[in-house]
């Protein structure tokens, strides 16, 4: 698709809507912007622009519309799938000036705030008034509810109380051709015509950009208690998650990372220390949360006999806070340290979670068989495996032309366990092309339908999802 490069003219014209002062050209601040955290990918914008509202929003979208202008709309490009990557250059928009929590109500456990706010800043506000919002990726720390939103992300407390879709109770859209809609009403239940909420969320900002949201909320529980059990065998770790549900207990979290996460982070992360014996090549970091700490504790009684049964060694408790903090900074710093280690794509799979064990022993004999390492941590409650690939002594050739035909083996082994592609990571820039693995071509044909509907111009996040 042929897109428009921005002529001074049309510049100035977007410095009226937002001020000069919020439209960026230097060559420092378009390398800023010109990145996530997808591995080592940079495209450069043409301009970089901060709107403070929802109308600022839609006039830019409009503008770009009637020019053939590609839009990518960014917030703390904390993502992983290449979702806020200027590949056409263009308009980079971001919306960290609409960081504002507008209200928070107790009456109805709602909460109405704008897609610049942080993860994290967010829940410790809902928090402050008994309230808890549950969606808490590893980036919790920095990234934005609007890139949450996006990508329908997920977290540790996945696995309990669902991931963002679970929360989002109305959004307010800018769409590409210059309205502003609201997509749902701020209710529990709403069977009001098709759910154009859901739709949004997990759409990669393809469709629209987010300008605000409506999220309800729950009590905020009051104990939680976490345990690091080791194991013997990876796959041991992984038989032991299903066994745990099946005997009845549902965790707030259980993590698993097998041995070289854990090693990686360690030298990663100088202000925790962890010993390790030996033969321990797996861990689950497992929590368990609610109102009634005895009937946490017996919880952990339950679950510290199932593991047993699978090997597990010396169970470690967190019995303070500092410990409990320890040990999730540990968990959430993982793909950071294996990032600092080497060269690496990471793959965002999903499965059933009975099914973790075979997609962990398919994962390794792929990888000797193409010649790639591979260092598995990840939502193993949910399923959810992440597979970091590590370049370590593979070629450039055998990197570029021999490990995508290893990814779609992985791929293809995770829809055949019924699983698929991406569990909260999205699609964007670089899982694009296995699509086709999980999709027919009807689906896509359906899926490209709905983009055109809202984007006709094809302005919107041009080069995500699909072709």
């Amino acid at each position: 698709m042929h897109y428009n490069s921005i002529t001074p003219e049309l510049s100035s014209k977007i410095e009226r809507v937002v001020g000069k002062d919020n439209v960026y050209t230097s060559n420092e601040d378009l390398e800023k912007y010109s990145h996530d955290e997808t591995e080592d990918f940079s495209f450069l914008p043409e301009l970089v622009v901060k709107p403070a509202s929802a109308d600022e929003v839609a006039t830019i979208l409009k503008i770009c519309t009637e020019h053939k202008i590609p839009v990518t709309p960014s917030g703390a490009r904390t993502g992983l799938s290449g979702g806020a990557l200027p590949l056409f250059g263009g308009v980079n928009l971001s919306l960290e000036r609409m960081n504002k929590i507008i209200e928070i109500d107790e009456r109805n456990l709602q909460a109405t705030v704008e897609p610049g706010v942080i993860n994290q800043v967010f829940h410790e506000a809902c928090k402050e008034k008994g309230l808890f919002y549950p969606p808490d990726p590893s980036s919790w720390g920095s990234c934005f509810l609007g890139g949450n939103l996006a990508l329908n992300a997920g977290g540790p407390k996945a696995v309990k109380y669902g991931v963002t879709n679970a929360y989002v109770l109305n959004l307010e859209v800018a769409l590409p051709t210059g309205e502003i809609i609201w997509t749902g009403a701020n209710v529990l239940k709403n069977s009001t015509g098709f759910n154009l909420t859901q739709l949004m969320v997990g759409s990669e900002g393809t469709l629209g950009v987010i300008t605000k949201a409506v999220f309800r909320l729950i009590p905020y529980p009051k104990q939680n208690l976490l345990m690091l059990v080791p194991f013997a065998s990876a796959e041991k770790a992984c038989e032991a998650v299903s066994a745990i549900f099946r005997a009845g207990i549902t965790p707030s979290g259980m993590e698993f990372m097998e041995r070289d996460a854990i090693d990686w982070t360690l030298k990663y992360v100088e202000d925790v220390q962890l010993l390790i014996g030996e033969e321990v090549q797996a861990h689950l970091l497992i929590e368990v949360d609610g109102d009634h700490e005895e009937v946490l504790f017996k919880d952990c009684e339950k679950i510290t006999e199932i593991v047993a049964d699978f090997d597990a060694g010396e169970v470690l408790f967190a019995d303070n806070q500092n410990d409990k903090d320890a040990l999730w900074k540990l968990r959430r710093r993982v793909g950071e340290a294996v990032k600092s280690n080497s060269v690496y794509k990471e793959e965002d799979t999903v499965v059933p979670r009975a099914e973790l064990p075979k997609l962990l022993k398919g994962v390794k004999e792929i990888g000797a068989k193409y010649g790639f390492k591979s260092v598995c941590y990840g939502h193993a409650g949910d399923g959810n495996l992440h597979v970091n690939i590590v370049k370590a002594d593979m070629s450039d050739d055998a990197w570029e032309n021999e490990l995508p035909k290893g990814i779609r083996e992985i791929f293809e082994l995770v829809k055949s366990l019924g699983g698929t592609i991406s569990g909260e990571h999205g699609i964007g820039y670089v899982q694009k092309d296995y699509l086709d693995v999980v999709f027919s071509d009807k689906v896509l044909d359906l899926q490209r339908s709905i983009k055109q509907a809202f984007d006709p111009a094809g302005i919107m996040n041009p080069g995500k999802v699909f072709n």
